[in-house]
């Protein structure tokens, strides 16, 4: 089975320089998705890495029925298309219901199934069959091992050499995710491309710091060790979330990075990646 896959113009996998999937958590404005996808992309071109861009027009997964979810499916897959035409980079967004994928795969390059729906199996089908490349995030809930069913029906389905899986940290007590870097090997032996969601990793679900918290916690400054970490693994592509300013973002503002440290980091995980390939013999 190879580990790679197509997204627009772009191949990630194995034996390719590192991808960074990236930008703001939600598609807030046509203005900020086009700042920090230009931001990001001009970084990565620099760097030869590949790159697609991120955001989603849904944020269906909120603590609080009060949390902002995003523009909408309408608003928010023009304001995508509008950066897919403008920077000439692929695009991605969350799915979060089977009526929705075909309508976000004709706008996008790449479908991104949420964690908590990687067991969904009406969802993952109606991903796999729009003829799109499909990533599917693991279930905090999951261990790494479990993604073997999640593949196995994603290629029953018909998601052949189109699928790639996201690690982004496992459940450990109360309030706190981790990172199984021995799970992490785990998901490599499967066969296809694994990305490492470096910001989401370092995320407290429910925790803010409130007696009945309205918003997740986080620890971003966390996230480059993570990322560092991941790439050395040999990870194949690393999801990164960031925002000019996280403290008044739409969503997730406690685990984006600044836009202006994201800059570096890249192209810390360019030149790691480079010595990793080169130490495999790529």
């Amino acid at each position: 089975m190879k580990k790679t896959i197509q997204v627009g113009n772009l191949r990630i996998g194995e034996g390719i320089p590192l991808t960074i999937i990236g930008g703001p958590c939600a598609a807030e404005s046509t203005d900020l998705c086009l700042q920090v996808g230009r931001a990001l992309s001009q970084c990565c071109s620099t760097g030869g890495l590949g790159y697609v861009f991120k955001a989603s027009y849904d944020k269906a997964n909120r603590t609080s029925a009060g949390s902002s979810r995003g523009p909408g499916i309408d608003v928010g897959l023009d304001m995508l298309a509008e950066v897919r035409e403008t920077l000439g980079v692929p695009v991605t967004t969350d799915v979060h219901d089977p009526a929705q994928a075909a309508r976000a795969a004709a706008e996008v390059d790449l479908l991104q199934i949420p964690a908590f729906l990687c067991r969904q199996s009406d969802l993952l089908q109606a991903a796999a069959e729009t003829g799109r490349p499909v990533n599917v995030k693991k279930g905090q809930f999951m261990a790494p091992a479990e993604m073997a069913a999640v593949r196995d029906k994603m290629h029953q389905a018909g998601a052949g050499e189109r699928l790639m899986l996201t690690e982004r940290g496992t459940f450990f007590g109360y309030h706190r995710l981790v990172n199984d870097f021995i799970g992490l090997g785990d998901l490599l032996d499967l066969g296809c491309p694994i990305c490492f969601d470096a910001t989401h990793s370092t995320q407290l679900p429910g925790a803010s710091g409130d007696e009945v918290p309205r918003v997740s916690g986080g620890r971003p400054e966390r996230a480059p060790l993570l990322a560092r970490a991941a790439v050395a693994a040999g990870v194949h592509a690393v999801f990164i979330e960031t925002h000019p300013d996280p403290a008044v973002a739409m969503s997730d503002g406690a685990t984006m990075l600044p836009l202006s440290d994201v800059l570096p980091l890249i192209d810390e995980l360019g030149r790691l990646a480079a010595t990793v390939h080169a130490l495999q013999g790529h």
